[in-house]
């Protein structure tokens, strides 16, 4: 575990914001020292424990129990813990390149620590004192593992057209609704349930809060996917479902989508580190067997059509690292990142898509055998462009911060 690198960081959050520098052997932001020893252990458990066994627990399906243990020892789930709270509370660029590592061994284990650590932000930026002390130092071991409930079967990006209710009873909240795609679902004890509190407020966003649910709840079934295995997608039911007045996050209604908005800026920065992740690691194998497989008496990368795609490739992955680490230090300084994340969500996980169609091309017929690890991330990869809000959505959003900031206005 890196508790020695978490005790050693200053204590102001400004302070262990990264310093730009040149670009050099793939490093565009430079990490305080101790942040940069996270990720190199992040990095050295990926290349020693996980991608040995990822093929094999992939394509039987099977949650990596022992990896997600390992990842608790490591002290990923408090990554974005306050200290006081027994989290490492390290910068957004230091949480994405540990979560770019993380994806490029497997992806499905960047996403088993993803919605844990939203909510994690969350309940740092908007939680009482009495729920940070509740909730934060169980989430900070992975004891409590937390996950967010935004998506409905009928609304999808939609979020404002949601259907779940929470009716307000005596000192309680009674929940009814579906949810689904809630990935960690039948794990998770904690759920950062979006929902309205007052169908009638207008605008609608004024009406909508986040919930904290522990119980109550029925994962009616899990849904069945093409990558993203070994964890749980889900639908969640809420059936009546109590919750006290005390689990409004923040302790008062009405502010839930605002404070969902913010921490989906964490997400799709997450988001875009994953597909990151994915994409190096298909270059990385690309690389390898590039130089590795011959053709007409010559390595196959010095075919220029071959040497045209890894040329590509490698460009694209700097320039969507840099977007991504651009999104990750704005949400750092606590400026508005909605654009940036969003900016970086769109790029990465494009990116992403083409250079694993493009390693497979590379690969030729071995890229399409279950032997090799190419088509992993082919499956994989389309994840990061309909999750946590469609690339369609997000040049919605991009478009309108792009016009609101020409007037002089974050609002959008």
């Amino acid at each position: 575990m890196w508790t020695s690198c978490s005790a050693a960081a200053p204590s102001s959050r400004t302070e262990r914001r990264p310093r730009t520098s040149t670009i050099d052997g793939g490093h565009v932001f430079e990490l305080a020292p101790e942040e940069q020893a996270i990720v190199d252990v992040v990095a050295e458990f990926v290349d020693e424990q996980v991608r040995p066994v990822v093929r094999d627990l992939e394509h039987a399906d099977t949650y990596p129990e022992a990896l997600i243990g390992q990842m608790k020892r490591l002290g990923v789930y408090g990554l974005l813990v306050p200290e006081e709270h027994g989290g490492s509370d390290v910068s957004a660029p230091c949480f994405a390149l540990v979560t770019e590592q993380l994806a490029r061994g497997w992806m499905s284990l960047a996403g088993a620590m993803g919605g844990h650590s939203v909510v994690a932000f969350l309940l740092r930026e908007f939680g009482t004192d009495e729920q940070r002390r509740r909730y934060l130092p169980a989430m900070a071991t992975g004891e409590l593992r937390a996950t967010m409930a935004l998506t409905e079967p009928g609304g999808g990006s939609d979020l404002q057209a949601m259907r779940t209710r929470a009716r307000a009873d005596g000192d309680s909240y009674v929940i009814d609704g579906v949810k689904t795609w809630i990935s960690n679902a039948r794990r998770a004890g904690l759920i950062a349930l979006l929902c309205k509190t007052d169908p009638t407020a207008d605008p609608p966003h004024k009406g909508v809060s986040v919930l904290l649910v522990e119980e109550g709840h029925e994962v009616s079934k899990d849904l069945p996917k093409l990558g993203y295995k070994g964890v749980e997608s889900c639908e969640v039911v809420f059936d009546a479902v109590r919750v006290p007045r005390s689990g409004v996050l923040g302790g008062a209604e009405g502010a839930g989508f605002a404070q969902m908005m913010r921490g989906l800026e964490v997400g799709r920065i997450q988001v875009a580190a994953r597909a990151l992740g994915v994409g190096q690691a298909a270059f990385d194998d690309a690389l390898a067997y590039a130089q590795q497989r011959e053709s007409f008496g010559v390595p196959i990368w010095r075919h220029q059509s071959i040497s045209n795609y890894l040329a590509d490739m490698a460009t694209s992955l700097r320039a969507a690292r840099l977007l991504t680490l651009d999104a990750a230090d704005r949400l750092q300084s606590g400026r508005r990142a909605d654009m940036e994340a969003g900016m970086a969500k769109l790029f990465a996980s494009e990116t992403a898509m083409k250079v694993a169609m493009d390693a497979l091309r590379i690969h030729g017929g071995y890229g399409y055998s279950t032997e090799f690890d190419v088509e992993r991330y082919f499956r994989d990869a389309p994840l990061m462009i309909v999750g946590e809000g469609t690339n369609e959505i997000q040049r919605n959003v991009i478009a309108r911060q792009l016009i609101a900031r020409d007037r002089g206005s974050d609002a959008g």
